[in-house]
């Protein structure tokens, strides 16, 4: 999901991929997805999160040239390199809208779909987020 400063949602997507099972290769697919709808609706600068601690780590720190998905790890740091975009880890509770849409596209027979205004269940969701609601880890 891409959100303005203010917390605001500006677009969205949610996928399903029915040729894997793979949960890394899922994540490092919405990884690049994201920043590819972040590169076609013109961002500029943003900050980009995932709950996917290996994920992240493959994309911040060296990643074998032998690695099973190191085409698309070097497609995604090619965009991070060549726009002003950071990524970062959150922890899996701070990642409710993500979460969501994530199960919105494993629910779905959709392989890639926009979402250019909020799914009615996801806006108490971001209202939330927005005024920076903090869960505690169970």
């Amino acid at each position: 999901m891409i959100r303005n400063y203010a917390g605001l949602f500006l677009s969205g997507f949610s996928s399903y991929i029915a040729t894997t099972t793979d949960i890394l290769f899922v994540e490092l697919t919405a990884i690049h997805r994201g920043l590819l709808l972040a590169v076609e609706k013109g961002i500029e600068e943003m900050v980009c999160y995932s709950d996917s601690l290996l994920s992240i780590k493959l994309l911040t720190e060296h990643a074998s040239n032998y690695h099973a998905y190191v085409v698309l790890i070097h497609d995604i740091k090619d965009i991070l390199s060549i726009r002003n975009f950071s990524i970062h880890h959150c922890l899996r509770e701070g990642n409710h809208c993500g979460d969501f849409l994530a199960k919105l596209g494993a629910n779905s027979d959709d392989e890639f779909s926009v979402h250019s205004t909020p799914p009615t269940d996801l806006i108490p969701l971001i209202t939330v987020d927005a005024m920076g609601t903090v869960f505690l880890r169970a």
